[in-house]
């Protein structure tokens, strides 16, 4: 699915990324590696595999689509210690891909410094062509703003079923893109700190089990 975004053509792709063909470029947003592991001090033990399993995702969609440089738009650690609990083979991944790509680490709220022993480059946001890369929207219109933060989600009537999934949301001026990690949630797209960021609408990219399917957000159900 072809998002125009101030006359970049984003390509929405079904891992949760975006990428930008013409810089060979892909855009994930809040991978929070490490989250199921910062449950354990507070007694909630889930599978320790999040990160594992994002990283797995990430390195598919890399290959698939030819990709040249990465840029990640914070929120990539779900909180400040995360890299002292990520697994010794996880942390190979990283800075393998880091060593071999162009990579830039943009700040999050939860990661407002990632480790610099994981390579890349950490910028708080970047201007790069007709596009403005960061973690959280600005309250004012930015055109060819991408940024991830709200981790949307939408829902749909088909059939009479209700049809529910993480979703790439814009206006043709600004994207939001869906969370990338494992054990992310979601915040509905009706959400007003959503829709805030849309007042004369949006179309929602819902990632389906077969495929991304457009919805206008007058279809959408809360």
């Amino acid at each position: 699915m072809t998002i125009e975004l101030n006359g970049a053509e984003i390509i929405a792709d079904t891992s949760g990324a975006a990428f930008w063909p013409a810089e060979r470029a892909l855009l994930v947003a809040d991978l929070h590696f490490e989250k199921g592991s910062s449950y354990a001090p507070r007694g909630r033990l889930l599978p320790p595999y999040d990160t594992r399993e994002t990283l797995t995702r990430l390195k598919e969609a890399i290959s698939r689509l030819g990709v040249e440089r990465v840029y990640c738009l914070g929120d990539s650690t779900h909180d400040e210690t995360a890299s002292a609990r990520l697994d010794e083979s996880d942390l190979e991944v990283i800075t393998a891909l880091t060593s071999s790509l162009d990579w830039v680490w943009l700040r999050g709220n939860h990661d407002p410094s990632p480790p610099e022993s994981w390579g890349g480059r950490v910028m708080t946001e970047l201007s790069l062509g007709p596009l403005v890369l960061r973690h959280e929207a600005s309250a004012s219109p930015v055109a060819g703003e991408v940024s991830g933060h709200y981790h949307p989600k939408a829902s749909v009537r088909l059939r009479g079923k209700r049809v529910t999934g993480r979703a790439f949301l814009s206006d043709g001026r600004r994207l939001l893109l869906p969370s990338f990690g494992a054990y992310t949630g979601g915040l509905s797209a009706l959400d007003p700190a959503i829709k805030r960021l849309f007042p004369k609408g949006f179309t929602a990219w819902l990632l389906g089990r077969k495929g991304i399917f457009a919805f206008p957000d007058r279809v959408l159900v809360a």
